[in-house]
């Protein structure tokens, strides 16, 4: 039963968020990552740009960081969810995600809602599975979405 249990650890940036609400940047469990909603903070400073673009680049490092201690990279994300308290902040930051999910291509969620500071005009979170290396492509087919081996049934 041992090795078929999976091991649960946490991964920990520095934010003072972190200690004082009680969470982990992210956790790893078995081959699943999961980060934590993720600022625009620069958290050896805690300092934090007032330019949306320049919050999601942040953003983005920080995952990549939490990613990179939990043992896999961008390419491993499977679902990433984006909240936003403004929603034309979204499509300024459009090329700064396609930069870092353009070939990875996550299952992803957009979301109009407050954030716990009026600076965070941006949050991320990702899901990832370790190993993964991102996603495979069917060829597209006259627009039905369905999978070849459904299609035969």
């Amino acid at each position: 039963m041992g090795e078929t249990q999976a091991q649960r650890w946490g991964v920990f940036s520095g934010s003072v968020f972190e200690e004082r609400i009680g969470y982990a940047r992210a956790v790893v469990d078995g081959d699943r990552v999961y980060v934590s909603g993720t600022t625009g903070f620069d958290y050896a400073t805690m300092t934090i740009s007032e330019d949306v673009v320049e919050q999601a680049e942040q953003c983005l490092r920080n995952i990549g960081a939490a990613l990179e201690e939990a043992g896999c990279t961008f390419a491993d994300v499977v679902r990433v969810r984006y909240l936003v308290p403004a929603r034309e902040d979204f499509e300024p930051c459009w090329p700064v995600l396609k930069r870092y999910f353009g070939e990875v291509r996550p299952a992803a969620t957009m979301m109009v809602c407050g954030l716990a500071d009026p600076r965070m005009r941006i949050e991320i979170e990702v899901d990832a599975r370790r190993g993964s290396g991102g996603v495979q492509r069917l060829p597209q087919s006259s627009g039905n979405s369905m999978c070849a081996e459904s299609r035969s049934s």
